[in-house]
């Protein structure tokens, strides 16, 4: 499940494919976001952490941690002890490191390499999860979830940001023509790998959102699993609790 879109025409497995089209587009990723996403992903990551306000978690793993950009956020709104985070791609990883360093961050925040599917963590660790934009990279989805689940505390509570496929029109037309063709467009002019810039816009419509993914959710173990669409459903907040 969730490992037939794949970033390039290779025998390499999905994760492997995910790994090297992050290290590929590591340096150029943070401009591209902001560029491509108009600037409206920096509100999405702050109405997803806005979801652990009442919780106050002290101990956050945000999986899929990129160059760390959501863990920053979670740390000016909610002021945790520890944010660690965990990604397949060292280029990323290499960015938010600097980032750290930069932000003289590195008592509260660390980065490893990791594995959605496989987190080396001990049972019921955090207090909360988080992933921006990285679900729909997982290999296998159910896995992923299902490791997060474990690694999460008893009454700890998930959140996942994630872009989903609008259906109204004329946002839904609209949104298809952008991703399709203008997204790989200005993505291949400034990281150098249209490829990768194709394969958001594949993953995105391939990616079982709204409903679809609380059910897998709760299917998994997640309690009080919930959905909010944002921008016109461009994109998605989803939290469940263990």
């Amino acid at each position: 499940m969730n490992s037939e879109i794949t970033p390039y025409a290779s025998n390499d497995t999905k994760k492997k494919q995910v790994a090297s089209m992050f290290n590929n587009i590591s340096k150029t990723y943070d401009f591209l976001n902001h560029f491509l996403s108009l600037g409206i992903d920096i509100i999405w990551r702050k109405k997803a952490i806005k979801e652990l306000l009442t919780d106050k978690p002290q101990h956050i793993l945000d999986v899929a941690t990129g160059t760390g950009d959501f863990a920053f956020e979670a740390i000016k709104i909610l002021k945790p002890n520890k944010i660690t985070g965990v990604d397949i791609s060292e280029g990323m990883l290499e960015v938010a490191r600097q980032k750290i360093a930069d932000r003289n961050l590195g008592e509260v925040f660390t980065v490893q390499l990791g594995d959605s599917e496989g987190l080396h963590f001990e049972d019921n660790t955090f207090d909360a999860i988080t992933v921006a934009f990285g679900v729909r990279n997982y290999e296998n989805l159910e896995k992923g979830l299902s490791d997060m689940l474990r690694v999460l505390k008893p009454g700890g509570k998930v959140v996942v940001l994630e872009f989903s496929n609008p259906t109204a029109f004329p946002v839904k037309q609209a949104y298809h023509i952008y991703f399709k063709y203008l997204t790989p467009f200005f993505g291949g002019l400034f990281s150098k790998d249209k490829k990768a810039y194709s394969y958001l816009q594949e993953s995105v419509v391939a990616f079982p959102d709204g409903q679809r993914f609380t059910d897998l959710m709760q299917k998994i173990g997640y309690k009080n699993t919930k959905h909010r669409s944002l921008t016109f459903g461009i994109s998605a907040i989803y939290t469940g609790i263990k």
